[in-house]
């Protein structure tokens, strides 16, 4: 479904951000450049590197007709390229003088928007380079930027952890810790989420950080409602913090790269894992899609970006046989939910399924709330033996919550021995 058909070495330290256009592709990097190939055969152009910065550069991005690049660095300046040339455009310095760590076009190429390490968020006018609107976040420093893809308001993730939503008066509209350990990225899904029973829309915006996880959120804003931000779900797969995020342009996949050297590709529809690809050897420090086909590149600090084509064929089949498989378990009876059960290994829990009258629509409707609030299952992750010596001594209170546990069953966490298998793996070779 998906095969890595090029590899790009060019670069002598760390990648650090790659962006797609219609026709190139960019990547930046510690040492110092931005490389600019073409999307015909992945041959670097003849004005590529790109060298203007003193220091490491952090981000790059296309504006949306792909004729204008920017990049920021340590150096405290984000610069504009022009993509069909190489010519400097314009040496914007943030006011403050603080290193820059990300930037990002309004979908409109009206604005730019560069976020620096000391907390402060800038709105440049892209056509005049001036300075338009300029604020701060309360704590830490930016890491992350992106724009609805309405334009109307746009969120920055900071390394304290906190989303924070603007307008394009530079208003801010709503702050939120998202991220315990510090966010890293953040991505709009091009594709809204239409609400039937008010004929809005909605947007996904997915989120990731130093707590080695990818979250999504359901974010609306109209002038007479207000803004909302919901928490939707959070994604599982990787074992080490999530460094980048970012949406197909169908808003059909979501891509993540993080420091288990891993780049895991969800269906955004289920959230369910496509594809875990494990090619680079040191941390996955950058993902992007492009823009009209189904390529992906993804960035490490091993120095190289991977160019991955996705088999559209198989996608859909892939598409089509999970819809099936919802169909199918929708239909289970009690009993049939009970035969998987016993054969997941779970028969410890038959009964307590049984009571609650979980059938197969009721089975895929469970969150872990429901599943603390309503069946009574503690939820948590305890080493066996320690929770077996706790029962053991007449404890019947979970240790996390001190609440009465009405049932002394332990269900085997799978998912987090396999992520433990999947870590020991990668650090003992």
């Amino acid at each position: 479904m998906v095969k890595l058909i090029h590899t790009l070495a060019d670069h002598g330290d760390d990648v650090n951000c790659c962006a797609f256009s219609f026709s190139l592709l960019a990547t930046c990097s510690l040492d110092k450049t931005i490389r600019l190939y073409s999307l015909r055969d992945f041959t670097e152009l003849p004005h590529s590197p790109l060298k203007f910065h003193t220091y490491a550069v952090h981000c790059c991005c296309f504006s949306p007709s792909g004729h204008i690049l920017a990049s920021c660095s340590t150096d405290g300046t984000t610069v504009l390229w022009n993509t069909e040339n190489g010519q400097m455009l314009a040496v914007m310095e943030q006011p403050s003088g603080s290193p820059v760590r990300v930037c990002q076009f309004s979908p409109d190429s009206t604005c730019l928007a560069s976020g620096a390490a000391d907390g402060t968020v800038v709105l440049w006018n892209a056509q005049s380079y001036k300075l338009y609107r300029c604020g701060s976040v309360k704590d830490g420093s930016l890491a992350a930027c992106a724009f609805s893809p309405n334009g109307s308001f746009f969120v920055t993730g900071s390394s304290c952890g906190d989303l924070t939503v603007w307008d394009d008066k530079m208003r801010c509209l709503h702050s939120e810790k998202a991220h315990d350990l510090g966010i890293t990225c953040c991505d709009f899904s091009s594709q809204p989420v239409s609400d039937g029973e008010q004929g809005l829309q909605f947007f996904r915006l997915a989120s990731c950080g130093q707590d080695c996880q990818v979250k999504i959120w359901i974010v609306s804003f109209t002038h007479i409602l207000g803004f909302e931000l919901k928490y939707k779900s959070t994604l599982s797969g990787h074992c080490a913090p999530v460094l980048a995020c970012a949406f197909s342009h169908d808003g059909q996949m979501l891509v993540s790269g993080s420091v288990d050297k891993s780049v895991i590709v969800y269906d955004t529809n289920t959230e369910n894992i496509l594809h875990t690809l494990t090619q680079h050897t040191r941390y996955v420090t950058t993902c992007a899609f492009a823009p009209n086909t189904l390529l992906l590149a993804t960035g490490s600090m091993d120095k190289t970006v991977n160019i991955w084509q996705f088999d559209l064929e198989t996608l859909c089949q892939a598409r089509r046989t999970e819809h099936q498989l919802k169909q199918f378990t929708e239909d289970w009876s009690e009993e049939d939910v009970s035969t998987w059960l016993c054969a997941q290994d779970l028969k410890d829990l038959v009964g307590i399924f049984k009571m609650n009258n979980i059938d197969g629509k009721e089975l895929l409707n469970l969150t872990k709330e429901s599943l603390a609030d309503d069946l009574k299952i503690d939820g948590y992750s305890y080493e066996k033996e320690a929770m077996e010596n706790w029962i053991s001594k007449k404890k019947r209170t979970s240790p996390m919550t001190n609440l009465v546990l009405p049932s002394a069953v332990l269900t085997p966490n799978r998912t987090l021995k396999m992520a433990i298998n999947r870590w020991l793996e990668t650090h003992q070779k």
